[in-house]
């Protein structure tokens, strides 16, 4: 039974979380919201503990979806990086800004870019597409994130300047807008280079928030060097062109790890 301590710990943690933002806020929303995550996550860390092979994908439409569709089409909330930067603006730790803090900004020093790997809608729907695994080298095109990351700010920064009414249904319709180019232009760049992942690699504004706390992650893919034989199968079938086999956090592409476990899954050695 102790191999499923950590997801019943989890489910815990994020209890915890729903909880305390519950008696704080004075809103039962919260219980609702972090509950059903957590719930979510450890039942995908269960499957894959039973070597169910579909595990993460049952958590990302879980979580993914619940973020789509109730939060975002339901609810109305903007839970993209423009409703961060509104929240913020108006001074309210609501929604995006809870989100943001839990999931982008301060959880990746604990689980580093799990969020991507196994709750993020756009890549729910990325990952769909045959390109499972890159099919060339990484691109040197990491730099346009940053222009999709100031666009995004200018945007929310200029609509506050401006004075604009009305903003929160901008905010919607900046939701849906912006979804529907991620997807475009997500599925645009897995044909073009072959590669499902290009949109995270090298569009995605919520990367410049993620990789530098990725870096000091608890929750990282470890390798027993007495076990490896370096063959490098680990290497090809990873999404994110981490060279796993690399114990440092200096490690190639070391903040672009997902926690997919693709490489542990497939080493024919158990040395991840």
């Amino acid at each position: 039974m102790k191999k499923y301590v950590f997801p019943v710990l989890l489910l815990a943690v994020f209890t915890a979380v729903g909880v305390t933002l519950w008696l704080t806020k004075d809103n039962l929303f919260y219980l609702f919201n972090f509950g059903y995550i957590g719930l979510s996550v450890s039942l995908g860390i269960f499957l894959y503990i039973r070597k169910y092979k579909h595990a993460r994908r049952v958590v990302q439409l879980l979580v993914g979806l619940y973020m789509l569709v109730y939060l975002g089409f339901i609810k109305g909330e903007n839970m993209q990086i423009e409703g961060f930067w509104y929240y913020l603006f108006t001074g309210v730790f609501e929604a995006a800004t809870i989100h943001y803090a839990v999931a982008k900004l301060f959880g990746p020093l604990l689980f580093g870019r799990g969020w991507c790997g196994y709750a993020c809608w756009t890549a729910m729907v990325l990952d769909f597409l045959p390109y499972k695994t890159p099919a060339g080298p990484r691109k040197k095109l990491g730099w346009i994130r940053y222009i999709t990351f100031a666009a995004s700010l200018v945007f929310v920064a200029a609509l506050f300047l401006a004075k604009v009414g009305n903003i929160e249904r901008i905010m919607f319709w900046a939701f849906l807008i912006g979804n529907a180019l991620y997807y475009a232009v997500g599925i645009l760049l897995a044909f073009a280079f072959k590669d499902n992942r290009a949109f995270c690699k090298y569009v995605c504004p919520i990367t410049v928030f993620l990789k530098p706390m990725s870096y000091f992650s608890l929750v990282r893919v470890r390798c027993d060097p007495a076990k490896c034989v370096d063959c490098g199968k680990c290497r090809r079938v990873c999404p994110m062109d981490v060279d796993v086999t690399d114990p440092s956090r200096k490690r190639k592409n070391g903040t672009e790890c997902i926690l997919c476990m693709e490489c542990v899954k497939n080493c024919p050695k158990d040395a991840l």
